[in-house]
């Protein structure tokens, strides 16, 4: 099938070609009545915009790039829809890419952005960013650049983030509140402050509650479900006696909620557990697990408005800086409920 063109829609209208293009981009020296009849007869006939055209003749492209650290998990997965809906509402489309954790993918990944020229960039840190050189490309070049949940240090551009010392704060002192005294803290090796943060919210509930720091109960490798069940696994090993835990996400949380029923330990009566996250398993389990939910959508929201925002200053100069910091909020489940039993 042929493709229809501009000069076939001027040809179909008896009008000029120019008269069509203009039109068609919503140019104010056409009259409305002839821009809805020569949209209208676009559309008839099938007409497509070349888009990468447009873009060349317009220096914008309607794209912006989001770079999340995995998708495999509904944390970044959320936010990313709560980012998408925002944009595909006001006509952007985004360009998404995973750095699975990888400060090497991360940097394919702003390069193929900045091939694609894209407009914005909203990004989330890997395990493996130890500075923020690599997003200092895109801000040399006046990208609107915004980070979400993982934000390095170094760098000053708006962020949207949870109060991740909160959140650690909320959950140490609700398995304290439930009866819980002996708390184990699984956290990062790495020194991201996201997960520094949630370590010093669980220290200053021990202190609030004049309950001793003890270093055999702070746990810190690389997260994930094998590696929570091989910390139940050392701390039984080592004949440490603990009667909660408190976990930096939710799948290491299900690793410790796995072992202990190993090992014959009842949740909560034997031992207390809390994630951090809130992923969509953590409802469906059993018992079900307490979390710290990150209100993952309102997160991907607010970066996009931040974003737009942004974009639609006329000439982004980097200043304005706004970082948005989201209140978390604690789902107590059966996970944690000794002191209802």
């Amino acid at each position: 099938m042929k493709k229809v063109t501009i000069l076939d829609i001027a040809k179909e209208l008896d009008i000029a070609f120019s008269t069509v293009a203009r039109a068609l981009n919503d140019n104010p020296a056409i009259s409305k009545t002839t821009t809805k009849v020569v949209k209208e007869t676009a559309k008839r006939m099938g007409y497509q915009r070349n888009s990468l055209a447009s873009s060349l003749r317009s220096g914008k492209t309607q794209t912006v790039g989001v770079l999340v650290p995995r998708l495999d998990v509904s944390f970044f997965s959320s936010v990313v829809q709560g980012i998408e809906t925002v944009m595909n509402h006001n006509d952007y489309t985004i360009l998404l890419h995973q750095s699975q954790e990888s400060a090497e993918q991360e940097n394919k990944g702003i390069e193929a952005f900045l091939r694609s020229r894209v407009e914005g960039i909203v990004a989330s840190i890997s395990l493996e960013t130890e500075n923020p050189e690599i997003y200092e490309k895109i801000t040399k070049r006046n990208i609107p650049l915004i980070f979400f949940d993982r934000v390095p240090s170094g760098i000053d551009v708006p962020s949207v983030t949870i109060d991740d010392y909160k959140g650690g704060f909320m959950a140490t002192e609700h398995l304290i509140q439930a009866g819980y005294k002996r708390i184990v803290h699984i956290n990062q090796y790495r020194n991201i402050n996201i997960f520094e943060e949630r370590l010093r919210g669980y220290l200053n509930a021990l202190r609030k509650y004049e309950i001793p720091i003890e270093e055999e109960l702070i746990i810190k490798g690389d997260f994930s479900l094998e590696f929570g069940k091989q910390c139940v696994r050392n701390l039984i090993d080592n004949n440490i006696n603990f009667d909660a835990v408190f976990t930096l996400e939710d799948f290491t949380a299900m690793g410790v909620m796995l072992e202990l029923k190993t090992h014959g330990k009842r949740i909560p009566e034997d031992v207390g557990l809390v994630g951090f996250a809130n992923e969509a398993f953590t409802s469906l389990v059993t018992p079900t697990l307490s979390t710290v939910d990150q209100r993952t959508t309102v997160m991907g929201r607010e970066a996009a408005l931040l974003l737009l925002r942004m974009l639609k200053a006329q000439e982004y100069k980097g200043e304005n800086i706004d970082n948005i910091v989201l209140t978390p909020e604690l789902r107590v489940r059966e996970s944690s409920r000794k002191n209802e039993l």
